[in-house]
């Protein structure tokens, strides 16, 4: 046997024997969880999955406007069906990806709303351009966290760079809101524990707002 004809043969046998690599599969399901602004669950078939968006960064919770970025997420996909085009699996298992509902990219209408950064350093992808063009429009704009003199990119805020911008205590990032826990009508302000669970998507200007709501007050 020459040497050509072996090689060709060990080919069709790792054909048969590998297997095959295929692409990453969309993931539909409804949203069940917001954790903020970038991050929300999707139950698909009894199974949750935790969806980070893809190309973007979100103001942290502790930020200012990370609680209007988790409020704007929740009022456009909270309980609705959505489409995940999976693009990556992050370090903390996320499934890291495009989402999409009702034919709307959750991903750029959160940087057009001026709710997001583009992620430069991870938005890799052919849309990024554009994204950093609605990113720009926003700014010279003013809306959203933009309206401030000078934001902090969250991935500053999470090395700790800008003392001068991070807040004192939880109060003082809320602004006065409170959130309220849309399973329970349980409502938390800052200082509690259970201010950002999992069902806390409800967000108040105050406790008489969230009261007027049908919401209670939590017991811690």
């Amino acid at each position: 046997m020459n040497r050509y004809r072996f090689l060709y043969i060990l080919a069709l046998i790792l054909t048969f024997l590998l297997p095959p690599s295929l692409p990453a599969a969309d993931l539909t399901g409804r949203v069940v969880g917001i954790s903020d602004g970038d991050t929300i669950t999707v139950l698909q078939d009894r199974r949750q999955y935790k969806i980070r968006l893809a190309g973007i960064d979100t103001p942290e919770s502790h930020q200012d406007f990370g609680t209007k970025a988790k409020q704007f997420t929740s009022d456009r996909v909270f309980k609705k069906q959505v489409r995940v085009e999976e693009k990556d699996v992050d370090r903390y298992g996320r499934i890291v990806g495009m989402v999409y509902y009702d034919d709307r990219c959750l991903n750029e209408d959160l940087v057009r709303a001026g709710y997001a950064w583009v992620y430069r350093q991870y938005c890799k992808y052919p849309v990024c351009s554009q994204w950093l063009g609605y990113e720009d429009e926003a700014r010279q704009k003013g809306i959203g966290l933009w309206a401030g003199p000078e934001p902090t990119p969250p991935w500053e805020f999470r090395r700790g760079r800008s003392k001068s911008s991070a807040p004192t205590s939880k109060a003082s990032v809320s602004g006065g809101l409170v959130h309220g826990n849309v399973k329970s009508h349980v409502f938390h302000n800052p200082s509690c524990t259970a201010f950002n669970c999992k069902n806390c998507t409800a967000v108040f200007g105050s406790r008489e707002e969230a009261i007027a709501a049908g919401y209670r007050a939590c017991g811690r």
